[in-house]
């Protein structure tokens, strides 16, 4: 299984080829844990969490190392402001542990329920203050560091690559940025990689250094941590693409000149996810969380099963009538695996566990559809095209000519990329049966034509069943009484 993945570094897909064979160590920006993670985020977070599922699947040993930001992110992206921390901690009268702890809580909560899996290792930013001390310290003995106004800087002006990976001037980088005022600084894009006291004099989370007692910048925490757990290079580092220009531009700049060779083979960047024409995010006002959808009737696999169906690299404009959608095809895809259950007379579910299992399973050949398999494992291995996947797997289904056991059993294998938990699913009470689920799409099309009085006599038929339909632009929404 040859991967073949874009490089944002460079503008290019490329054939993928680890630094150590048969081992993969990534990378990839956590949260910053002072207020919920809204469904854009969380976008991010299933594009490498299909990464990792690809590159498992493909037999790489993969060490996936997530940090939790639970210091140091200012308000603006480039030094202005407070730290988010410290603003959530007093506009919430909780102190900023007690923010920390709650919000990185939430986060795997929240992705546990999306059936993303648990990186490998979870770095806090505040149980590695002195890797980034040290970190701060290596740079300032080769020349990159200046101290002005209590704070230690890094010097963009020695590093002659500074913006490579936004393909970016300085002066392109300079025209293009938001940047306030700091008499400190040298060159606007300078950055801060420790503030002292002299900068917010009401920091709550303050560390002695040798350049005073302060504070991290957010730079520095993921360069530092990655180093820490994976060595002085990495295979691949991803984020949003939010970070190219700043955060990850500066992460390159300071970790290249400490070492002194190239850090990161591959970047990996997910798109926007858009509400309103414009990117979802906290400082707008326009995000949603998953407890929102949850509250509004979706399942967390709802949403995972509507990011599957586009591309991380395009932008999706979110929408209930999407969501409802992908709801709809989600339970049809449910309802066609308790058929081919029952056609196949087992469970279905595999002789051993699949999840986090390493390396295709041993020999498929001969059960009938693998070329369905072959098609989808291609196209996951083509930069994760997910949305190409999901049309091999719904022709898969569709193909009576495959016997029911032989789809099954790809059915599981091909859910190993796409996380959806079709192997441990079961139907709960309130699913309704692939016959009500007829009779509710039969009653639409009745609506759709002005057929009311088959419309009512349908609704009369299932509220027999105990199911109440409630009527929406969308189509019908059902549940028991």
């Amino acid at each position: 299984m040859e991967l073949r993945l874009f490089n944002t570094l460079g503008r290019r897909v490329q054939r993928f080829e680890p630094i150590t064979p048969g081992k993969v160590g990534m990378y990839t920006c956590g949260p910053t844990v002072y207020d919920y993670q809204h469904i854009g985020n969380l976008r991010t977070y299933l594009f490498e969490d299909i990464l990792r599922r690809v590159l498992e699947y493909a037999g790489y040993d993969v060490i996936h190392v997530m940090n939790v930001t639970d210091v140091g992110h200012l308000v603006g992206e480039t030094d202005s402001g407070e730290d988010k921390m410290i603003k959530s901690a007093r506009e919430k009268g909780r102190s900023v542990w007690e923010i920390a702890e709650h919000y990185t809580r939430v986060f795997f909560r929240d992705c546990a329920s999306m059936n993303i899996r648990e990186p490998t290792v979870v770095c806090r930013a505040t149980d590695h203050i002195d890797d980034m001390i040290a970190f701060v310290a290596g740079l300032e003995r080769k020349g990159y560091t200046y101290t002005a106004g209590g704070n230690v800087y890094f010097d963009i002006s020695r590093f002659p690559d500074y913006g490579k990976m936004a393909l970016l001037s300085v002066d392109d980088l300079k025209a293009g940025a938001r940047i306030d005022v700091d008499a400190n600084k040298k060159n606007p894009l300078d950055f801060v990689l420790w503030f002292t006291r002299s900068k917010f004099p009401h920091q709550a989370m303050l560390w002695d250094s040798p350049w005073g007692r302060g504070y991290p910048g957010w730079h520095i925490e993921c360069s530092a941590m990655s180093m820490r757990c994976l060595g002085e290079r990495i295979d691949i580092h991803c984020g949003g693409v939010d970070h190219i220009s700043v955060h990850h531009t500066n992460e390159i700049a300071q970790s290249e000149a400490l070492t002194g060779k190239k850090w990161v083979n591959f970047w990996m960047h997910g798109e926007y996810l858009l509400t309103t024409g414009e990117k979802m995010a906290k400082s707008q006002g326009n995000f949603l969380t998953l407890s929102a959808l949850m509250e509004e009737g979706y399942e967390p696999m709802d949403y995972r099963y509507y990011l599957l169906g586009a591309h991380y690299r395009t932008q999706l404009q979110f929408s209930g009538q999407a969501l409802n959608s992908a709801r709809n095809a989600l339970r049809r895809l449910r309802e066609r695996l308790a058929q081919l259950r029952e056609e196949a007379g087992r469970s279905g579910a595999p002789e051993e566990p699949a999840e986090g299992r390493k390396g295709p399973t041993a020999d498929l050949t001969g059960i009938g559809g693998e070329g369905y398999l072959r098609s989808f494992l291609d196209n996951a291995a083509s930069d994760l095209n997910m949305p190409r996947c999901l049309s091999d797997l719904w022709a898969l289904l569709k193909d009576d000519a495959v016997p029911a056991a032989a789809r099954l059993t790809i059915l599981h294998e091909m859910d190993r990329i796409l996380g959806l938990g079709l192997a441990e699913w079961v139907p709960s009470e309130t699913e309704l049966s692939p016959e009500e689920r007829r009779l509710v799409e039969e009653r639409d099309r009745a609506r759709a034509e002005k057929d009311y009085a088959k419309a009512d006599h349908i609704r009369n038929m299932l509220e027999k069943r105990g199911i109440i339909l409630e009527d929406t632009p969308e189509g019908s929404r059902c549940r028991r009484r």
